[in-house]
């Protein structure tokens, strides 16, 4: 088929699914669902072990003696390992699949927790949290990319922001844990804390290998009969599992009416030369994708959702809260509403669309932080406590987590997982999780130290600036995508003027 036509079918074909998309939600195909949800287990592992940091690090810092500064590296020092990790696991999954991805990060964070909840002193906390960094950039690249490519156009909003909504999951288990355990002793609840994340990782590694391989890797593989049969699974009818594989088969560029069960492929379509069309000569469209990815993974963390989730307690102390008890209540409250909007997120995002829950939510983050950059200011200058700044900077607090769920935290993973075309999608969304790990460290790592420097209320400032420029460059960098197949997402970032040459292109 000629690429002109094969584009026209496609763009018809488009218009018709948002059409319909308007009319009546899709239903979810029951395999579809389950191999999202597995392969998304590994989310949660992430997220506790991000969660329960966050109150493991009081009884830490008294137990082993450390001072502010090492509690920052060990904050961070597990996104730094994530970034190697992201990267590795993009060509991983291209060599050996994205299910046993999903494998190979479980055993890496079961390692890593064994270490941490055995840890008799700082080297070896530091060791296997480094270790557990490792299997967090492989699950952050994984997951979102195995739930975007069993799903179809019509619910891939909702499948792919699973992973978000299980790192919330997982953050909330942990400020639980924190609450639970640290009525234990001292030397045994921080351990027990950070051990007890081992045993989801086993269970994980042994129900990714029942689920299907994605059907995408297995045409780049030139394994095509498979990859047919597990559409007809993960399809609600059959039109629908011929009309994919059809549009997988061109995208990975092969003759969409080839029979054969098993062809060979050339290297370039298992991934060969990625790195070269990512970053030395990449055409129009995928200089656009790839920008879009590292911008939207760069504001996540710059707009200070890690401050908040990592150092909730220190916040809420900051601004007038005393008690123990009461600062990780408060901290479980943040994981309860990020866990809760984030699944309102998930049903919105087939519905309202990608860019205007973008757009509004990061409008809404910016009021927020403003709002609590002020309140903890009047806070910091008051010679007695103002219960009225008090209430304000928690609620602020709440506000800017409720609007970061609802868009910015689950649409982050959703856009940047399916805007890649196939070929470069799994490396393609590695230096975007790189990105992310990268600025996510940076502010774990640094929030400490800024907030000494520029006060905490201008510290929230500062992440209120960060916001508005946020909104800026996702209101003239991030189209539309919902409604879309994978296989149309270059034509999506193509501009008139060179349209017709992206045809041409890699899609």
């Amino acid at each position: 088929m000629e690429p002109e036509k094969h584009t026209d079918m496609v763009e018809k074909k488009a218009s018709i699914e948002v059409e319909g998309s308007r009319e009546a939600p899709e239903k979810i195909n029951k395999i579809a669902l389950l191999c999202a949800v597995v392969g998304s287990i590994i989310s949660i592992i992430f997220g506790y072990d991000t969660g329960v940091m966050s109150g493991a690090m009081i009884f830490i810092k008294e137990d082993l003696k450390i001072n502010d500064v090492e509690v920052e590296v060990l904050a961070g020092i597990l996104n730094i390992c994530a970034l190697v990790g992201s990267l590795a696991a993009g060509r991983t999954s291209d060599y050996i699949g994205r299910r046993y991805t999903i494998v190979v990060a479980s055993i890496i964070f079961l390692i890593g927790s064994i270490l941490m909840g055995y840890a008799p002193n700082y080297p070896v906390l530091m060791t296997g949290r480094c270790i557990a960094g490792l299997g967090v950039g492989f699950a952050l690249m994984i997951a979102p990319v195995y739930s975007a490519e069993i799903s179809s156009p019509a619910t891939r909003g909702r499948l792919t922001a699973l992973p978000e909504l299980c790192i919330s999951l997982g953050i909330l288990l942990g400020y639980v844990s924190n609450y639970v355990f640290g009525k234990l002793s001292l030397t045994l609840g921080w351990r027990l804390m950070l051990g007890i994340a081992g045993v989801p990782s086993i269970v994980l590694a042994f129900g990714i290998v029942k689920m299907p391989e994605s059907p995408r890797w297995l045409v780049m593989q030139g394994r095509l009969a498979e990859a047919k049969k597990i559409l007809y699974l993960i399809s609600n009818t059959k039109e629908e599992a011929e009309s994919r594989f059809c549009d997988i088969l061109v995208a990975a560029g092969i003759d969409e009416n080839c029979n054969e069960d098993v062809i060979e492929v050339p290297k370039s379509t298992k991934g060969e030369g990625v790195w070269k069309e990512l970053l030395l000569r990449p055409t129009p469209p995928v200089r656009r994708i790839l920008i879009a990815a590292i911008g939207i993974h760069f504001f996540e963390h710059a707009t200070g959702i890690e401050a908040v989730v990592l150092y909730s307690p220190r916040i809420f102390k900051k601004a007038g809260v005393r008690s123990k008890d009461k600062l990780l209540l408060a901290t479980v409250g943040v994981g309860v509403t990020k866990t809760l909007f984030i699944l309102v997120a998930t049903f919105l995002l087939d519905k309202a669309g990608r860019r205007r829950l973008l757009l509004t939510s990061t409008g809404g983050m910016i009021v927020a932080l403003t709002g609590l950059g002020f309140c903890l200011t009047m806070v910091e200058h008051a010679k007695e406590q103002l219960t009225w700044a008090l209430s304000l900077s928690i609620v602020s607090v709440y506000v800017f987590v409720v609007f970061f769920s609802i868009g910015l935290g689950p649409i982050t993973w959703v856009y940047s997982s399916e805007i890649f075309p196939l070929k470069l999608r799994a490396q393609g969304t590695s230096i975007g999780v790189a990105v992310n790990r990268l600025t996510n460290a940076t502010i774990s790592m640094s929030f400490l130290s800024i907030y000494k420097a520029i006060t905490i209320g201008g510290a929230f400032f500062m992440f209120a600036g960060m916001a508005v420029l946020a909104w800026i460059f996702f209101y003239f960098c991030l189209p539309e995508t919902k409604g879309r197949s994978l296989e149309e997402m270059e034509m999506v970032f193509s501009k008139s003027k060179d349209t017709n040459k992206s045809r041409n292109g890699i899609v």
